[in-house]
């Protein structure tokens, strides 16, 4: 059957499914590593699968299509040359970007005309770079000085270690809204000690090199 014939068919017959959700598996990716977005709960009468990205199996977003029965391939607007479906109905995309995140659409022809959707979401992160951390001053005197940290990071997620332990925070102790600044208002000689700040992502993480906190009293 012609791939013109199928496009036809993908909006012409929609079933509703009787077992569990089609899905696309959600997937995180370091960039520049080639992704495979898997699919859950695959019919197994499947015949041809259309890609999307976005939400929705709009034309303007269509990737690909692979057809089992004719064993051919058919290609999208939002096809890139790095793009291809395995007979499984998984989408691999060779050195993804940043570009590359989004939410995705796969669309699942039966053998009976009718067709499942599904969707799914792929992260694409840069690896989280060594943070650089400072302090407005490294030595102070007790109940007079204030000190403010800053970790500054290419992260997601920033947490505080105090003598390579988890900071537990003091009512003096206060954490900007990102969690990169630490602001200790007044200092006291239990705080002195050695700070960190450690910074991940979904697919890596670093530690800062320690600050040294003297207190003076």
């Amino acid at each position: 059957m012609a791939l013109s014939v199928y496009r036809v068919l993908l909006f012409t017959f929609w079933s509703r499914p009787t077992t569990a959700q089609l899905a696309i598996v959600s997937t995180n990716a370091a960039e520049w590593e080639d992704v495979i977005l898997r699919i859950r709960n695959n019919p197994p009468d499947a015949s041809g699968y259309f890609w999307y990205r976005g939400e929705g199996a709009e034309d303007s977003r269509y990737i690909a299509f692979f057809s089992l029965d004719i064993n051919d391939i058919g290609r999208g607007p939002e096809y890139t040359g790095r793009e291809t479906i395995n007979k499984e109905g998984c989408l691999l995309i060779k050195k993804v970007t940043l570009r590359d995140t989004g939410m995705y659409t796969v669309v699942t022809l039966l053998h009976n005309s009718k067709k499942e959707i599904g969707f799914g979401r792929l992260n694409v992160y840069q690896p989280v770079r060594v943070p650089t951390l400072l302090a407005s001053i490294t030595t102070a005197t007790e109940n007079k000085d204030a000190v403010v940290m800053t970790c500054y990071t290419n992260a997601i997620f920033t947490e505080w270690l105090f003598n390579a332990e988890s900071l537990q925070l003091r009512e003096r102790m206060k954490l900007s809204w990102n969690n990169r600044t630490l602001t200790i208002d007044p200092v006291r000689r239990e705080d002195a000690g050695h700070y960190q700040c450690e910074v991940s992502n979904p697919i890596s993480s670093a530690d800062s090199v320690a600050i040294e906190l003297d207190v003076k009293y």
